[in-house]
């Protein structure tokens, strides 16, 4: 695993510079998660980047927003999008914020490819650089061969979740924003209660990342924001379904914590009107 993977992020230059000199097999992903995402990936991309959509590998069996798919589907598109075992991959999200791009980083790392990375900054950063883009017709890559070996480790369940909410041996970060955490604000989706799991902390995603920028902010101020975590307690991030949960998993990995676990289900789970799960809200 290269020390770029260790960190868990990657610059621009350094992406630029890994390329270049083509020591080892590196691949490319566009995992942007917005309307039209692909289309502007087909006009324009970093090298010869292949898109990844979190919707498309998924299960679909499941009726929640992308949850991780079985591991023998995740290595059968893996390797149709011609990413290999000993590949690096180097992850991007078009707008800059590394949300769905974190989420990508995070199922790699599910399914035991450790040697991922997102590109701190995203498409914008590269091009503030002065950076190229390729504006050519993708091609159809030369499938890969990928083993995916399932990590346990790295994911909870709805049933694992409340079980740590009895047992107090986790700490539980809800990555969504202050209002929808407290409750004050609807859901985005239908169908949801308001409010969050209960013991849970609410460190909204868009916290760690610098808002003028859309990179990661520095180590320093992660560290502040995570500084009152009992490092003797496991660690599990949760959002609305998935995505932003992987931004504090990816933070926190930046800063050593590399075996934060993620709710997979989240809140469109736990919060949906048909579960069971206790809900909290915050009193005014």
């Amino acid at each position: 695993m290269s020390n770029l993977a260790d960190k868990g992020i990657i610059e621009p230059k350094e992406l630029a510079a890994l390329l270049k000199q083509a020591k080892g097999p590196v691949k490319v992903v566009d995992a942007t998660y917005a309307a039209g995402g692909r289309e502007k990936w087909q006009q324009r991309r970093i090298d010869d980047a292949v898109y990844f959509d979190i919707d498309q590998i998924a299960d679909h069996d499941n009726p929640m927003p992308h949850m991780l798919p079985y591991a023998v589907d995740f290595a059968d598109a893996i390797e149709e999008l011609g990413i290999s075992s000993g590949d690096t991959v180097v992850v991007y999200d078009q707008s800059g914020l590394a949300m769905a791009a974190s989420r990508v980083w995070w199922t790699f790392r599910v399914f035991g490819h450790d040697d991922v990375c997102v590109l701190n900054g995203g498409l914008p950063a590269w091009e503030a650089e002065g950076l190229p883009v390729n504006t050519s017709t993708p091609k159809k890559p030369k499938r890969g061969e990928f083993n995916a070996c399932f990590r346990p480790n790295l994911v909870r369940g709805m049933v694992a979740v409340h079980q740590a909410t009895q047992d107090g041996n986790c700490v539980i970060l809800d990555a969504r924003s202050a209002g929808r955490f407290r409750g004050e604000m609807p859901e985005p989706r239908p169908g949801l209660r308001a409010g969050h799991i209960p013991g849970s902390r609410n460190i909204p995603f868009s916290d760690v990342i610098d808002p003028n920028t859309g990179k990661f902010k520095n180590s320093k101020e992660i560290e502040n924001y995570f500084h009152s975590l009992d490092n003797d307690k496991n660690i599990i991030t949760s959002c609305g379904s998935g995505v932003t949960a992987c931004v504090l998993a990816l933070a926190l990995h930046t800063i050593g914590k590399k075996d934060v676990a993620v709710y997979d289900g989240s809140w469109a789970e736990w919060g949906h009107e048909s579960s069971e799960m206790p809900v909290n809200i915050a009193k005014k």
